[in-house]
């Protein structure tokens, strides 16, 4: 038989909810960043994939109609599971709650940029990585990440300044496939750049430079292995990190357009070098 340990509640301002309570990107920077080992996910698709990828919950939060759905995901994680109705939801975190669950997940350490590039496909090791400099948009890295996920990127590069992947808007933009890619962060930079070079990637910048070449010329020659490094969408990548890479890449476009949306700048340029399938 199933057992839950579950907690009814009907105070905002009961303490064990602490970890809910008013979840505004303001408060989440200040309560829930890395050094305090916690992060929010959000709808019973982020918390299935956050669960499958071996991430420990520390407490559950949902209205009572969605006990039976998540029953078989939650059952046996030994956390508890705090029900309160849904205009109480409202109050504890501060939005509304339309996917109707949430739950306070411990975070798992991140690898080290060699222990990522190496145990990727596999073990077999990585070979098409995508590195983003200090994109703070929650969403873009969210989205950002769904392209990767679905288009065969191996793994993703964070630089110190992009906001944090497990943020809850940029988890649940990304749907959850942050927890499917892996990713880490990449430091000191732009000189880790170095560490790409170590593991044999050619390493190009997507950048409006005088010199850049096509999209297209690199895809008709791909290196083996291969990262590319994407910018803001203001400033674009820094001169330091153009400096330090291989080669400097643009993405053919019309109509008088320049620039993409970084997240879409990911997806075509993810889709475009992507290693065929069957291609080991």
């Amino acid at each position: 038989m199933t057992t839950l340990d579950l907690v009814r509640v009907d105070d905002p301002a009961d303490e064990r909810l602490a970890d809910y309570n008013n979840l505004t990107d303001v408060v989440l920077r200040s309560k829930h960043e890395p050094a305090k080992g916690l992060y929010i996910a959000e709808s019973s698709t982020v918390i299935r994939r956050a669960l499958a990828a071996g991430h420990r919950p520390r407490s559950f939060l949902m209205a009572p109609k969605w006990l039976d759905s998540m029953t078989d995901l939650i059952a046996g994680t030994g956390a508890p599971v705090y029900v309160a109705e849904e205009p109480l939801l409202k109050e504890i975190t501060g939005f509304n709650l339309h996917r109707g669950a949430m739950a306070a997940m411990h975070r798992p350490p991140l690898p080290g940029v060699d222990e990522l590039l190496t145990g990727a496909r596999g073990g077999a090791g990585a070979r098409r990585v995508v590195i983003l400099e200090d994109i703070v948009d929650h969403t873009n890295v969210g989205a950002g990440m769904r392209a990767c996920a679905a288009l065969g990127v191996d793994a993703v590069l964070f630089t110190p300044s992009c906001a944090d992947p497990l943020y809850r808007r940029a988890v649940r933009v990304s749907m959850g496939t942050v927890f499917q890619i892996p990713w880490t962060r990449i430091d000191p930079w732009p000189s880790g750049i170095q560490t790409l070079h170590e593991h044999g990637f050619k390493v190009a910048a997507l950048a409006l430079e005088d010199d850049s070449i096509s999209l297209d010329d690199l895809v008709a020659d791909p290196p083996d292995r291969l990262a590319l490094v994407l910018g803001t969408e203001g400033d674009g990548l820094k001169a330091r990190t153009i400096a330090e890479c291989d080669m400097t890449v643009r993405i053919p476009m019309s109509g008088g357009v320049d620039s993409l949306n970084v997240a879409s700048a990911v997806a075509v340029a993810a889709w475009a070098t992507r290693v065929p399938a069957g291609d080991s």
